[in-house]
């Protein structure tokens, strides 16, 4: 492992306290002084500019891509200008510490790639009732017990466990000295030992190990990651991501679960009956429905591109859109269905305006449209299908969440998912006409 995430560990478990720590000498604040002549803005100041929850996630895609390494929680440091002026020099950019739309959407872009390459998602261990972010295409497999649970992958070169201990004299100092002993033969590279946790790291035997553990009052519960060097080039993000997403004692139990019954919007794309849409709209859904159409069967997926085939069986009145390939350039008009809530209940289609942020992998939306509009069609200035707004979950690896954000997956990903599922797209330019609301009801 490179010494970067021993440095990452440090600023994890050390951050909390330094940023508590009084300003100035002998805990008084530094007057502030008049300044002779205007200062220029630096790097740090457009960055501390930012809404604290749009930092948090430029931290978590820069940790994502290997760019940062310190603990992930929206506030502004020497560490995030370095990462950010670090991307833009891999990138062949200007090093000047702030992203431009084109980079930012290129990074975000990565970022979402390297999550998707190890299934991140954030989860409430039902056992414990502890946060964590998991990467769970790397450990599939999954046991528990009365002390914990585990997750590892088929061979065991990767292994995560969640575990807890109760004792009435527990203290972290006891806790990290069991922890240093428990396998025998660790050995130990990095320690940490604060009032209420505990961070250690080193090797055991042949694989590299991360544990984290925090107490409250008689219970700690400890978050150990181990894997083979080999995978080292795809566990580091992963380390600093879950050392920042670890939430062993969450004050509301974790992240809510998805609602019971959620909207979202599908674009008609054939007469008979084929629907396209988000794929997130229909994630766990027990059933789905097609407003006035009645249930609907889920055919193929996307998981690339984030879409999903519909079909509905029996349906008149079909309007599909004609899907022209139109060009996102300039912005995008969103044509969709917003939640009922957002509409006293209603169910009407409305249109709202989106800048599109070009760079590598999908376009980032701005601003993000309301709940409901995952799936909405999008369309160019001259009205043509540009292509498809998903609305994607917040993934940062942090303990808060930021609001979700939005993507186009652009007319041609949606043209060639259709077509290596042969769906011929024949309609009219009547994006009104062709979309309809998407009811995911789960149970």
């Amino acid at each position: 492992m490179r010494a970067t995430i021993a440095a990452a560990l440090m600023i994890v478990t050390t951050a909390v306290y330094a940023e508590a720590q009084p300003a100035g000498t002998n805990g008084r604040a530094k007057p502030k002084l008049a300044a002779a002549h205007p200062v220029a803005q630096t790097p740090a100041d457009t960055a501390s500019a930012m809404a604290p929850a749009e930092r948090q996630t430029l931290q978590s895609d820069l940790a994502w891509t290997g760019h940062y390494n310190g603990i992930i929680n929206g506030e502004v440091s020497d560490r995030l200008i370095a990462a950010i002026k670090t991307f833009q020099k891999d990138q062949g950019g200007k090093q000047t510490g702030v992203l431009n739309p084109q980079e930012r959407s290129v990074l975000a872009a990565a970022a979402r790639k390297s999550r998707g390459n190890v299934g991140w998602k954030t989860i409430t261990d039902a056992g414990t009732g502890a946060r964590l972010g998991l990467p769970a295409r790397l450990v599939p497999q999954q046991s528990s017990d009365g002390n914990g649970t585990k997750w590892g992958s088929a061979t065991g070169t990767i292994q995560i466990m969640l575990t807890r201990r109760k004792d009435a004299n527990l203290t972290t100092a006891k806790l990290a000295d069991l922890e240093r002993k428990e396998p025998v033969g660790r050995k130990i590279d990095y320690s940490a030992v604060k009032p209420d946790f505990f961070v250690l790291s080193g090797m055991q035997g042949l694989k590299k190990f991360y544990a984290r553990g925090q107490l409250r009052g008689s219970e700690a519960r400890i978050l150990t990651i181990l894997y083979d060097q080999a995978t080292e080039g795809t566990m580091e993000p992963v380390v600093i991501a879950m050392s920042s997403a670890f939430d062993p004692f969450p004050a509301n139990g974790g992240p809510p679960p998805r609602k019971t019954v959620e909207y979202g919007t599908g674009v008609t794309v054939s007469s008979d009956g084929a629907i396209v849409t988000d794929l997130d709209v229909v994630d766990g859904c027990q059933s789905i429905v097609v407003a006035g159409h009645g249930n609907a069967d889920r055919i193929a997926d996307d998981k690339d591109h984030g879409l999903t085939l519909l079909r509905i069986y029996g349906a008149h009145g079909l309007q599909p859109i004609a899907l022209d390939g139109g060009t996102a350039k300039g912005g995008v008009d969103l044509v969709g269905i917003a939640d009922p809530q957002n509409q006293g209940g209603g169910s009407a289609v409305s249109r709202v305006k989106a800048s599109v942020a070009q760079g590598g992998g999908e376009p980032a939306l701005s601003p993000t449209p309301a709940s409901g509009f995952s799936g909405a069609a999008a369309l160019d200035t001259n009205g043509k299908f540009a292509g498809l707004a998903l609305l994607k979950p917040a993934t940062v690896a942090g303990l808060s969440t930021p609001a979700a954000q939005a993507v186009l997956a652009q007319a041609e990903v949606v043209q060639a998912f259709l077509k290596a599922n042969k769906v011929t797209a024949v309609g009219s330019s009547d994006a009104k006409a062709a979309v309809v609301r998407i009811i995911c009801v789960r149970k």
